[in-house]
C-alpha cells in the first residue's frame, strides 16, 4: 500500500467534531529539496501484507472508575471500526491540548518538537499505528526532509500529538489487523 501524501484540506464530510481545521503554514518557508534516499512507505511485515486504514482521533476520555484515559481512533471509511487504548494522564492531557489546539503559556515538549521539525523543513508524512503486544501499542513516524525520508519507531501518543500539531493534516494510518480484534499484532522488526 502506498502512503498518501499530506492533505492540505480536511474533508468536511468526514471531519468529526473532535477534529479542528488545520492551520495554514507560513508562506515564507523555503521549498524542500526533492527526496533522495526514499525509505519504503511502510516497514510492515517482510511479506508486504501490511494493510493500513486511515483514521482520526475520535476522542480522548477518562471514564470513572477507570484510572487511565482512553484514546479512541476511528476508521474513516466503512465499517468505521475503532481502536481504543489506554494512555498515561500526562499524554492524554497533551493529546487533548493538541486535538483542541489549546494554547499553552510555554511550549510543551511535543509543541517544541513540532516547531523544530518545521524550522528544519522536515515534513511529517504519516503516522502509523503498527502493532500491539498485550496492552502496549507501537507506532512509527514517517518523516521527509532535505536528506530524504526516514521512519522512526515511537509511542502512539507522541505520534498522534505531533500529527495533530502540524500545519496541514497528517494521515493517521492504523494496521487493519489492530481493528479486527484484541489479539497481539507484532510490530515490524528493525530493517
Amino acid at each position: 500500500m502506498t502512503v498518501p501524501e499530506p492533505v492540505a484540506e480536511v474533508d468536511t464530510v468526514q471531519q468529526s467534531a473532535a477534529l479542528v481545521e488545520p492551520r495554514t503554514g507560513s508562506s515564507d518557508t523555503a521549498p524542500v529539496d526533492p527526496v533522495v534516499d526514499v525509505v519504503p512507505a511502510t516497514s510492515g511485515p517482510p511479506d508486504g501484507s501490511a494493510d493500513f486504514r486511515m483514521a482520526v482521533v475520535a476522542s480522548v476520555t477518562l471514564d470513572l472508575p477507570n484510572q487511565h484515559p482512553q484514546v479512541c481512533l476511528r476508521e474513516l471509511e466503512t465499517p468505521r471500526r475503532q481502536l481504543t487504548f489506554s494512555v498515561g494522564m500526562p499524554d492524554a492531557v497533551s493529546l487533548a491540548h493538541a486535538q483542541r489546539r489549546i494554547p499553552t503559556p510555554r511550549p510543551l515538549t511535543h509543541e517544541l518538537m513540532s516547531e523544530v521539525l518545521q524550522r528544519f523543513d522536515i515534513d511529517l508524512v504519516a503516522v502509523r499505528i503498527v502493532g500491539r503486544v498485550g496492552t502496549v501499542h507501537f507506532a512509527e513516524l514517517d518523516l521527509r526532509g532535505r536528506s530524504g525520508r526516514s521512519v522512526h519507531s515511537c509511542r502512539p501518543t507522541d505520534a498522534l500529538i505531533l500529527a495533530l500539531q502540524q500545519p496541514v493534516q497528517v494521515p493517521i494510518l492504523v494496521d487493519a489487523r489492530l481493528l479486527e480484534g484484541a489479539g497481539d499484532v507484532p510490530p515490524p522488526g528493525p530493517g
